[in-house]
């Protein structure tokens, strides 16, 4: 499965600013990262089936693209050495160029194509004039003064080189990939196995959907929350349901998951006054690290490993759950997947349409709504923050993050914005 590290702690515990009480946002992604090696194993796809799969090979041309100097526009091929600069030009037609069907001879001096758009540029010609600035008359076809040599003349080669590779292993295919590899006549492409997570929710006081609530259950939403996010990294999942707190239970269901997956994602029981013994489990059967992470919201966090399965232990407060997931183990399963240095979410800048309230010394994330006003990109709350309004992220259409050293906000200010478009 994963290329071992010799251990966990190790890594982490010599990076600077490591401390396991108070661990800011940005030492807890880096000791991640610096934990994880992709998971081996190499299989072909079918072009059409790679869609989002991680490329493992380089994709090189084995002939240019275009294969030959087409037509940018429908027009007349010419010779540019036969029109006159300062003057129309009166050249001879003698055939058509359609694209698919080239036109079979030379064109010689005083000379003319009509082509249409990618047809392959007839031999001794060397530049296209539209057919919006050509008159045709009796005594033959009028060019106008001011063409350029080469003008919309796509050349051989232009798009992709005999040669040179293109696309690189390490790469989420994308729509466009897949329409490039095939304009190369491929028909497979070696792509990276498909990474396997492990996910349950953890609490005597959950109950799944069916089932009644007995006093003091709550329906477990985590479980239904990781499902919709893991599934948008097109990884393989098992979802191993509601895991009571039972010691017995809780081997189990690691051991299972440490047997069938790559990576573990579990919710709940990692938090101070939680059941202990879920955080004793975990550290029995493995290396689990357990933070306190200097954020808002999302604090306890555990990281580590089970035999060849990284751990993830997330909060259980359903903000928390998701704020902890996109600020570090999205990221993380990418990684483990093959992806390259893009597995970061980018942050864009906005106006804080009003004031809003940080305390220095963390970074929060805030649910907010970007919207235009005029010239600019503002964003305003949605309101109560708190860790357990799940309303906060269904009306949110971004995270307002507010970093460790920054304090109360003003209204104007610029705020870093993560969209949640094609996200949460």
């Amino acid at each position: 499965m994963n290329e071992r590290i010799a251990s966990i702690g190790a890594v982490v515990s010599c990076m600077d600013g490591y401390d396991p009480d108070a661990l800011p946002v940005d030492t807890a992604s880096a000791a991640i990262r610096a934990c994880l090696a992709p998971v081996a194993g190499i299989e072909r796809a079918a072009t059409r089936s790679a869609l989002g799969r991680v490329l493992a090979e380089d994709i090189v041309p084995a002939f240019d693209v275009p294969a030959h100097d087409n037509s940018a526009m429908d027009g007349w091929a010419v010779r540019s050495a036969d029109l006159k600069p300062d003057a129309e030009t009166v050249l001879r037609e003698i055939g058509t160029a359609l694209a698919g069907k080239p036109y079979p001879g030379a064109v010689g001096a005083g000379q003319c194509v009509r082509v249409m758009t990618g047809a392959v540029m007839p031999p001794g010609t060397d530049t296209v004039v539209i057919q919006e600035t050509v008159r045709a008359d009796g005594a033959g076809v009028v060019i106008p003064a001011g063409q350029k040599r080469g003008q919309n003349v796509r050349a051989a080669g232009e798009d992709l080189k005999t040669g040179v590779p293109v696309l690189r292993p390490g790469r989420a295919l994308t729509p466009a990939d897949l329409g490039l590899i095939a304009s190369l006549g491929i028909a497979e492409v070696a792509v990276r196995r498909r990474l396997r997570v492990a996910f349950f929710s953890t609490g005597d006081e959950l109950a799944s959907i069916g089932q009644p609530l007995a006093a003091g259950q709550v329906y477990d939403s985590n479980r239904y929350t990781l499902f919709g996010m893991l599934s948008r990294l097109g990884v393989e999942l098992l979802d191993m349901g509601v895991v009571r707190d039972d010691p017995q239970q809780l081997e189990a269901a690691f051991r299972q998951a440490a047997a069938s997956a790559d990576a573990i994602v579990t919710s709940g029981g990692v938090s101070v006054g939680e059941a202990d013994f879920v955080k004793q489990m975990m550290a029995k059967l493995g290396e689990v690290l357990f933070w306190k992470i200097a954020m808002r919201p999302g604090r306890p966090m555990a990281f580590g490993r089970i035999d060849d399965a990284f751990l993830f232990g997330l909060p259980g407060n359903p903000v928390a759950v998701m704020v902890t997931f996109y600020a570090f183990v999205r990221a993380a399963l990418l990684v483990l997947g093959g992806r390259g240095d893009d597995a970061a979410l980018p942050l864009l800048q906005a106006q804080a349409a009003h004031p809003l309230r940080k305390v220095a010394g963390r970074t929060e994330y805030q649910r907010g709504i970007l919207f235009r006003d005029g010239a600019l990109w503002k964003v305003k709350s949605t309101g109560q923050q708190g860790s357990g309004v799940l309303r906060s992220m269904s009306e949110a259409n971004c995270f307002v993050v507010l970093e460790h050293a920054r304090g109360r906000v003003e209204a104007g200010e610029p705020v870093p914005v993560q969209l949640f478009d094609g996200l949460v």
